[in-house]
């Protein structure tokens, strides 16, 4: 049984969960250490999937107005739970969370490897959003 809420993630619990994603390999290294914990501090919508034994399986993290917009920052499943509808879960949840589906349009940057995931979700490739990016950016993955 997974319990999907609502709940303020801790940065190395949250570090631990990388390292059991593909999440893992999303964010850049300059200055990882203390930009986690401001994201995990920031987003307004934070969602925890977690086993019987509280261990966390799954992560939303969005921003949102609550009246307009989400967009997802995280969503992740740890590799032995995948293909349990634990993301599914989790995005509806943050959509209801963020004001409900006739109310919120949902954004995000998809990894190429789960493109097909979102697009189950209904989701689009999007010609229409604008980027500004000045960020030092070095990939590496969290292990």
């Amino acid at each position: 049984m997974i319990n999907i809420m609502e709940e303020r993630l801790d940065a190395a619990e949250y570090v631990d969960f990388l390292k059991r994603t593909d999440l893992g390999s999303q964010y850049p290294r300059e200055r990882f250490e203390t930009r986690i914990p401001t994201l995990l501090l920031n987003a307004s919508v934070s969602l925890a999937a977690r086993n019987a034994e509280g261990l966390l399986v799954g992560a939303l993290l969005g921003v949102t107005d609550f009246a307009y917009w989400l967009f997802v920052t995280d969503l992740g499943v740890a590799r032995d739970y995948e293909w349990q509808g634990i993301g599914r879960r989790l995005m509806k949840a943050a959509l209801e969370r963020a004001g409900g589906e006739k109310n919120i349009a949902v954004y995000l940057v998809a990894n190429e490897r789960a493109v097909p995931f979102y697009e189950k979700l209904g989701m689009k490739k999007a010609d229409d959003v604008m980027q500004y990016n000045c960020v030092e950016w070095t990939p590496f993955t969290v292990r």
